[in-house]
């Protein structure tokens, strides 16, 4: 959880930053260390259904059609609390439970764990036939803004089977829109769970460059390119969690000597492209 809690103190990243462009130099192009990559997912909470303990509510995994035991377990991994809460109601509220079933909803809850954290365990349990898998459970809203955003670019899409993840970029054919964070010229580039959040950056860029849209990601491609290419560029990448999230995340108790977010909501300050 401290990686969530450091998280808090740059939760002034969406509202108080000022737009740049990426200037990336000479920069030797190298991959991103397992560490690396596991420190940017860190950034995004994901909420579990635990008991008092934090052990993870799971089911066993299907055997395989040939009848072979699969092993191995599976739980839900929600991208919102509130929706995780929702599934431990509805558990709680299902008529002819059985006395064992009763006394395990009893004790459930919800437990945020760093996404980095769980990519770390899935790593380490490659080999491991009786491993914990997670189903991660993506927030309506987030699937429905992403299938409208790639049918207005002409795709036609019934389902989104992933996580989405939005990019705002100068145009189609050009470079995503980086952020310079603080007052020294250190540039990142976000890559919102939010859709509302990457409006919010597009409706800045827009006036100097009208050619400026959203590219819908999704997560596990983001996961695939951090663990595969050596681009410079993706070290400025940085994963900025949904609204509620960061607001869970302000919530948390802040570690000696860290200081306050910022509230976005009451910075006045407005970025300005070039």
């Amino acid at each position: 959880m401290k990686a969530l809690v450091r998280w808090g103190a740059t939760l002034g990243l969406v509202g108080s930053t000022l737009l740049g462009t990426l200037s990336l130099g000479s920069l030797p192009a190298i991959a991103l260390s397992e560490q690396q990559i596991k420190e940017k997912l860190d950034s995004v909470p994901i909420y579990l259904v635990t008991n008092e303990k934090g052990l993870p509510l799971s089911r066993p995994l299907p055997n395989a059609p040939n009848g072979q035991k699969a092993g191995g377990s599976i739980t839900g991994a929600y991208m919102s609390r509130q929706e995780a809460q929702a599934f431990i109601n509805e558990l709680r509220n299902a008529k002819n439970k059985d006395p064992k079933m009763q006394e395990i909803v009893k004790s459930l809850q919800v437990t945020a764990v760093p996404l980095g954290v769980i990519y770390q365990q899935l790593q380490q349990t490659k080999k491991d036939p009786n491993r914990l898998l997670f189903a991660f459970k993506p927030v309506d809203q987030e699937i429905k803004g992403a299938m409208d955003l790639l049918r207005q670019s002409g795709q036609q899409v019934n389902q989104f089977k992933s996580v989405p993840m939005f990019a705002v970029r100068f145009a189609p054919d050009q470079g995503y829109v980086p952020i310079k964070v603080g007052t020294g010229n250190e540039q990142v580039v976000p890559l919102f769970l939010s859709k509302q959040d990457a409006q919010g950056l597009l409706g800045q860029v827009k006036p100097k460059h009208p050619k400026a849209d959203i590219q819908v990601l999704d997560i596990d491609g983001v996961l695939q390119t951090l663990q595969d290419k050596n681009d410079t560029w993706l070290n400025q990448v940085v994963l900025v969690p949904s609204p509620e999230s960061r607001e869970y995340i302000r919530t948390l108790p802040k570690p000696p000597n860290t200081p306050a977010a910022p509230n976005r909501n009451n910075n006045n300050s407005r970025p300005g492209a070039k």
